[in-house]
């Protein structure tokens, strides 16, 4: 069994969403902090916790930041936090799923992360033990309480309900 911390400086957490019908839109929160504890002998026995702060969010469009930030959506305020908790691994290394509790504005749901990794270990310049991941998921906005939309003349609405989310996450070994 190995303990990793997620080395935000090298990790990503990242989504995507239909915009208008006709392209979709990405962002990424910038401030994240986890843990994860992994049995490469017996996988069921990993857990994952994490926090990503949800006032971190960035995609690249400050007034689109700031409505997404609003009590029409993440609401930051009341919400400053997104939170993950695995409550069970299956799988092979290399083809992991990890289920687990995704809680975002106040509202919890079971999701499944499909897992690429995690990596073998490698030492990095300054000693230091690091793995990698990748893993995406996919959820309904509205399943979390991100109802605000608005109505297209050309039929449509302006934000898509399917959120899909990108993570590559890079680990270092605790002591």
């Amino acid at each position: 069994m190995s303990n990793y911390q997620i080395d935000p400086a090298h990790s990503n957490i990242g989504f995507n969403i239909k915009h208008m019908v006709v392209t979709k839109v990405h962002g990424a929160f910038e401030k994240l902090q986890g843990s994860f504890t992994y049995d490469a002998a017996n996988p069921g026995n990993s857990k994952v916790e994490a926090t990503i702060d949800a006032t971190s969010l960035n995609t690249r469009d400050a007034a689109r930041d700031t409505h997404l930030k609003s009590p029409d959506f993440f609401d930051v305020e009341k919400f400053p936090t997104i939170h993950f908790v695995s409550t069970s691994f299956s799988g092979t290394p290399g083809d992991l799923k990890i289920l687990g509790n995704l809680t975002i504005h106040g509202v919890t749901k079971a999701v499944t992360l499909d897992v690429e990794g995690p990596s073998e270990e490698i030492k990095d310049p300054w000693g230091n033990l690091k793995i990698g991941v990748s893993a995406t998921t996919k959820i309904k906005r509205k399943d979390f309480g991100l109802t605000w939309n608005a109505a297209l003349e050309a039929g449509g609405v302006l934000v898509g309900e399917d959120v899909n989310i990108i993570l590559d996450v890079q680990l270092v070994k605790q002591a």
